[in-house]
């Protein structure tokens, strides 16, 4: 995710895009007019570079279009529905039905533990590792907190990261919570070639991908060439700037059945409708084809565990559902007395969301080029409104589009003013305990890998794994900020810690710490 790569700066103001889209004019009668319309008013209204809608209903494709550019630049090349993005988290669902397939086949049970296929993984309680079930590693509620740093922070093997789960104690016991992950995701693709004799990337594509007609799906980044893809932006100090993500998408393939698949609208039609038809597909001769079978694609979508508040999005302050639950691979909340059946995808500078409206056959997919870009959301709801559950003409439909920039506008505002409140804690006229080049020097941790302290020009600087990397200017006291060459990873705080006599013993990076290493001789870097 974070190396230090060559970072390519462009920029967008609010005039310049409007050059880009051409601003509907009246509100068109016909819903899919009126809908695409909607569309191309929230891409000027939320900055989006780039952006894919698809919708289908009733086994019809309503709309597929590409609005916007790949990427910022003299030579904008526009999107289309050919356009490949990344569908990140939204490959969940996928890796869940190429489970659901092998339990079709009878060469695993969704309650099988999962030391049955792979008989080294272990996780910090020994009676956790015993118990775990192979619909578990869907689910969010193993007990593990959020894993990332194992793959946006290390460049480490995909069965490294699974090892250093044993290292990583519980946040909660056994299904008793719910906290978002991905590195689960990375067991159930291992689970999936234990089963199969293939690796999940092969079985994804042999029996997903092909079957559907995805032909210019990739489930793994390294393998995406084509020309026509959209490009990772960021928005920072209100400016729209395009970024050099090479490194977290690469980074991501380790991880792949958590959210390493890229597609365009053209091919994820086919998934869509075969998600909403029961795991059925095609229009041959022959008839429909079963992908999976009735039961198992049920299962799916068959609420697992509860989704508290805090780990669901910002939209439910303002759709207000009453209840909020997760299935394999989906979220699932009510809205409007209907079942929705969704998941989101995030990475640097990309988004996606697939949603459903099952009882209605309608379904969604937004696929962009800016980093956490909230009109995913509003796009959903609207046309959930428009095609499937407001009548025509009625108005009954709220501007999601507008709700839901106040909201994250406001979000914005208070993130800013914490972080003005945090900065109103420091201590001036404060300088370290010792001089910078005490500092220098290596720190390690199991689990979380090493830090590199140096002195260049006069100022500190570290390197994390070798994959995230900045400058340090003192705070106060033992304490620095660290700011990210790669920008858009934004600042941080890093502090030192002492020993009793006084040395340098630890590196405390964003609550995490590691121990200082003695050099060769077993002194530290100052020669004691």
């Amino acid at each position: 995710m974070r190396s230090p790569l060559p970072i390519i700066f462009l920029c967008i103001t609010t005039v310049s895009i409007q050059f880009l889209w051409a601003q509907p004019t009246r509100v068109p009668d016909d819903p899919v007019a009126r809908y695409d319309a909607y569309v191309q008013q929230a891409v000027l209204d939320w900055r989006v570079p780039g952006l894919t809608v698809t919708v289908i209903k009733d086994g019809k494709v309503l709309l597929k279009k590409g609005y916007g550019v790949r990427a910022l630049g003299d030579k904008a090349e526009p999107v289309n529905s050919q356009t490949i993005f990344a569908m990140a988290s939204t490959t969940k669902a996928m890796t869940a039905a190429c489970l659901g397939m092998l339990v079709d086949e009878g060469k695993l049970r969704w309650d099988d533990p999962v030391t049955k296929y792979l008989p080294d993984f272990q996780l910090y309680d020994p009676a956790v590792t015993r118990e775990l079930r192979v619909r578990d590693l869907l689910t969010h509620n193993a007990g593990l907190g959020n894993a990332d740093f194992l793959w946006t922070a290390m460049q480490i093997s995909a069965n490294e990261m699974l090892y250093r789960l044993r290292l990583m104690k519980p946040a909660y016991s056994l299904r008793s919570s719910f906290i978002y992950q991905n590195i689960m995701y990375l067991a159930a693709g291992k689970v999936i070639e234990k089963a199969s004799g293939l690796p999940w990337e092969t079985f994804i594509q042999q029996r997903l991908f092909e079957p559907l007609a995805m032909r210019r799906t990739r489930a793994l980044f390294r393998d995406v060439t084509d020309a026509n893809r959209a490009k990772p932006h960021v928005m920072r100090n209100d400016t729209v700037r395009m970024v050099d993500s090479r490194s977290e998408e690469g980074a991501v393939d380790a991880i792949g059945p958590a959210g390493s698949v890229w597609s365009c609208p053209d091919d994820l039609v086919g998934w869509m409708q075969c998600m909403l038809d029961s795991g059925r597909y095609g229009n041959g001769e022959a008839g429909k084809k079963q992908l999976l079978k009735p039961a198992t694609w049920a299962e799916l979508f068959r609420p697992q565990t509860i989704v508290p508040d805090g780990q669901f999005y910002p939209t439910q302050q303002l759709t207000r559902p009453a209840w909020k639950t997760y299935g394999l691979g989906w979220f699932q909340h009510d809205y409007r007395g209907h079942r929705v059946n969704f998941h989101t995808g995030s990475l640097t500078g990309m988004v996606a969301l697939h949603g459903q409206l099952p009882d209605q056959k309608l379904a969604i997919y937004v696929t962009g080029n800016l980093d956490h870009a909230e009109l995913r959301h509003a796009l959903m709801y609207r046309a959930f409104d428009e095609f499937g559950l407001v009548e025509a003409g009625s108005g009954a439909s709220p501007d999601w589009s507008a709700s839901f920039r106040q909201l994250y506008r406001g979000l914005e505002q208070r993130t800013r003013q914490a972080e003005r409140i945090a900065d109103g804690t420091r201590v001036i006229n404060t300088k370290p305990s010792l001089p910078l080049t005490a500092y220098v020097g290596s720190y390690t941790d199991p689990l979380y890998g090493k830090a590199v302290v140096s002195m260049q020009h006069g100022l500190l600087r570290v390197s994390i794994n070798n994959v995230l990397s900045g400058t340090l200017t003192h705070w106060h006291f033992n304490s620095f900020r660290l700011a990210y060459d790669q920008f858009w990873n934004g600042i941080d705080q890093l502090s030192f810690m002492l020993d009793s006599g006084g040395k340098v013993a630890k590196l405390n990076w964003g609550g995490v710490e590691l121990t200082r290493v003695p050099d060769a001789f077993g002194h530290d870097s100052t020669g004691h």
